[in-house]
Parts: structure tokens; C-alpha cells; sequence
């Protein structure tokens, strides 16, 4: 047998796995088949080794495809974040830009005017009021005098018309059957986000409610309630001129004096309307005046009206804002 197939199996150890895997020439040589498989008795790791890196090799494929999955859907959700956004922003400028027209088409077609006092004003609850009280410096401010009924063929909603001193607020507010309508549709009844200032369902629309509430949105470019957030600054309060609001009605104008405000975590107490006797309303008076970050220095007892403005500070917490009644005069 040739020598050549002698250093096959001597060196190498290699068995072929049939006989048709070798043949002899012309020449009765022995020569192995070139296709030949064949296994490697000395090293059976070297199928090991093979299988291992082919499995390798999957899980690098599997691992790729995965990592490239996961980027395609981080990309997705970063793109749909974006564009979320960028409606939202749309939506935010186009809702002011509808709010500001309304306001400009309000301010041009009624007339504010202020109102001095005459025989029919009566000055409320002043029996005890002491002489150094705050109470008799305001009561000289004059109201203010709107017409509703022309407000209330462009909404049949119109209840009044709200004043704050040195802030935005100078609008309508209206009041329907329930305290969502007005959180998402503007005065002219059109959905906009931006919201209108309404009374609180609960409230009568002669305002002679123990506690009269006015909510409305805080908007970033100060409409709305967007303002009030200055009544928190000490430079508002230092300027005691500031301490008063103004209301008209379809029946009456009046004027009241601010006694508290805060900012607080969203809650339902300082927006009770019905009170079962005096001691209860007693102690929610005392309560809303102790909350208050400035000291307006001013009496409470239980034969006042009060009047509360509420709006958004945060997600969680609402700035609020107390005055009392002090001055009326019927239309």
C-alpha cells in the first residue's frame, strides 16, 4: 500500500467513514477521496469548537436584530414625543390666538365704566368696622357698571363681570349646569382649551350665595386667571390699592375687599358653598383668613359674603384668592 495513505493514519489518525471514500489508480496506488469527510479521532473538539462558533455567530445575529428593534422603537416613541409636542404648541398658540379675539371683540363692543355712589348704594356689614379699619379706606372706590344685557345676547351664560385690580382680569364670566362646559370652550361657545371665567354651578347667579366662587384656567400668556398668580408677590400686596375687586351684574354692582390668598394643594374645602349653621361658616372664615400669606388685617364674621377666585398654580396646587363684600348698588 503507498506511503502516502501510511502517513495519513500515522500522523493523522484519520478513518474514512466508507469505503467508497478511497480507491486505488492504475498504478495500485491508494489514494483518498478529495471530498472525503472525515472525523478527527485525536480532537473531537474541533466539532465543538465549530458548533460553538456557528452558535455564537446566531446569537450575535439574534442579539443585532434585537438591539436594532430596540433602537427602531426608541426612535419611534422620541419622534411621536415630538410630534405630540408640536401639537400641542399648535394647539396652545392657536387657542390664544382665538382667546385674544375674543377678548379685543368683547373690549370694543361694551363699555366699563365706573360708577360713583349715590343714594341706592348701601356700604355692607359696617357696624363693626372700627375707624382704623382698612374697611372705610376702600369703600370709596367707585364700582364699576357693565352692561350685561348686551353681553347676554352674545352668550345667554353671561351672569357678571369681574375686575382685579392691577392684573389681566377684566372679562365676563358665565355659568352653566355644570363646572366642565366652561373649562375647554371659550365665550363665544367654541372648543378652545384656554376655558372662560365661570361661576360655579352651585353658586346663584344673583351672587347672595355665603360663598361665591369664580374659577378660570392659568394661562401662560396671563389671560384668563393667568395673572392672579401676582396677588402671591409682596410688591402686589405693598400697593394696598390692589385689595379690592370689582363685580357687575344684570341687577347690581359691587365691590369687595380682599382678605386672603394662598396657594394650596388641590382640595374641595375652600370651595364649600352651603353651610349648615353659623359656627360652621364661623370656623371656614377663620380658616381661609389664617391660610393667607400676607396680613390684610381684616374683621370677618358670619353676616359676610365672601367672594373666591380659584385657579391652576400647579398640577397639584391652585392659587386662591378670599374678598369679602363691602359695597352694592342695585341697577
Amino acid at each position: 500500500m503507498n506511503n502516502e495513505y501510511n502517513d495519513y493514519n500515522k500522523d493523522d489518525e484519520y478513518t474514512p467513514r466508507h469505503a467508497n471514500d478511497f480507491y486505488q489508480n492504475s498504478s495500485n496506488d491508494l489514494i483518498i477521496d478529495n471530498n472525503l469527510n472525515y472525523i478527527n479521532t485525536n480532537d473531537d473538539n474541533i466539532l465543538d469548537t465549530i458548533n460553538n462558533d456557528k452558535n455564537n455567530k446566531k446569537r450575535k445575529r439574534k442579539k443585532k436584530k434585537n438591539t436594532t428593534w430596540i433602537f427602531v422603537i426608541l426612535c419611534s416613541i422620541f419622534i411621536s414625543i415630538i410630534v405630540f409636542c408640536l401639537i400641542k404648541i399648535f394647539i396652545w398658540g392657536k387657542d390664544n390666538k382665538d382667546t385674544s379675539k375674543v377678548i379685543n371683540d368683547i373690549t370694543n363692543a361694551v363699555n366699563v365704566t365706573l360708577r360713583d355712589d349715590d343714594d341706592n348704594t348701601e356700604l355692607v356689614n359696617d357696624t363693626n368696622e372700627e375707624e382704623t379699619s382698612d374697611y372705610w379706606y376702600y369703600i370709596k372706590f367707585p364700582l364699576i357698571d357693565v352692561d350685561i344685557t348686551e353681553l347676554k345676547e352674545k352668550n345667554s351664560d353671561t351672569v357678571g363681570w369681574i375686575n382685579v385690580n392691577n392684573t389681566n382680569i377684566n372679562y365676563p364670566f358665565v355659568q352653566t349646569k355644570d363646572n366642565s362646559y366652561y373649562l375647554n370652550h371659550s365665550f363665544d361657545k367654541k372648543y378652545n382649551e384656554a376655558g372662560w371665567v365661570f361661576l360655579d354651578y352651585r353658586n346663584n347667579n344673583d351672587l347672595n350665595n355665603k360663598n361665591t366662587i369664580l374659577y378660570a384656567h392659568s394661562r401662560l400668556d396671563k389671560t384668563m386667571f393667568g395673572s392672579l398668580s401676582k396677588v402671591l408677590k409682596s410688591s402686589w400686596y405693598n400697593n394696598k390699592d390692589n385689595h379690592i375687586i370689582r363685580l357687575s351684574t344684570d341687577t347690581e354692582n359691587t365691590l369687595w375687599q380682599i382678605f386672603s390668598v394662598y396657594k394650596i394643594p388641590e382640595e374641595s374645602y375652600y370651595i364649600t358653598t352651603n353651610f349648615n349653621n353659623n359656627e360652621e361658616y364661623n370656623k371656614f372664615l377663620n380658616t381661609i383668613k389664617q391660610r393667607s400669606i400676607h396680613n390684610f388685617n381684616t374683621n370677618l364674621d358670619t353676616n359676610d359674603k365672601i367672594l373666591t377666585l380659584s385657579t391652576c398654580y400647579s398640577d397639584t396646587e391652585r392659587t386662591v384668592v378670599h374678598a369679602k363684600l363691602i359695597k352694592r348698588s342695585p341697577k
